[in-house]
């Protein structure tokens, strides 16, 4: 399984169920990478998107505790083994972790790679990931040249769990 996350210079990811920031190569690079794939995420993520609406083009699962939660064009489930279940019939490759930061935490120990669009920036934030790079499990396998939009540098990089 695989993760892909936007971190600033904390390792933070998100301030009140929102993004830190908006990269347009960030948001194209994740449509690029799961499209046609399987996203996985939380209630609050689900509910985050553009009228609460699932993600085009992609098989949504959500995870949550609410038995009576319903969104059309989604997957519900309500535990790790019924979400395992549910991943069965989908290639691990194929399956991305999307967030929020309690469904990154709860998963992150069944994914072996990580994608990173790390911004060298500090924001207000209230929801973290794990720094990966103070983890002896993750290495960096991939990164791209440093980009920048308008005043913010970020690059793309790949972790991966070691083996």
């Amino acid at each position: 399984m695989n993760i892909i996350v936007a971190v600033d210079s904390n390792w933070a990811i998100g301030l009140n169920n929102r993004l830190l920031v908006s990269i347009p190569a960030d948001m194209k690079l994740f449509r690029e990478t799961t499209s046609g794939k399987v996203v996985v995420m939380g209630r609050k993520t689900l509910e985050s998107f553009p009228n609460g609406l699932p993600l085009k083009n992609r098989t949504n699962i959500v995870l949550t505790r609410d038995p009576e939660y319903q969104v059309k064009g989604a997957v519900m489930v309500h535990s790790l083994e019924e979400l395992f279940e549910e991943l069965k019939q989908y290639d691990t490759e194929d399956v991305y972790c999307i967030g929020g930061d309690s469904i990154y935490h709860l998963l992150l120990p069944y994914c072996d790679v990580a994608h990173v669009t790390k911004i060298d920036h500090a924001y207000e934030a209230d929801s973290f990931f794990l720094n990966l790079d103070e983890d002896p499990e993750w290495e960096i396998t991939a990164d791209s040249d440093e980009h920048t939009y308008f005043d913010l540098e970020y690059q793309f990089l790949q972790y991966e769990r070691r083996k």
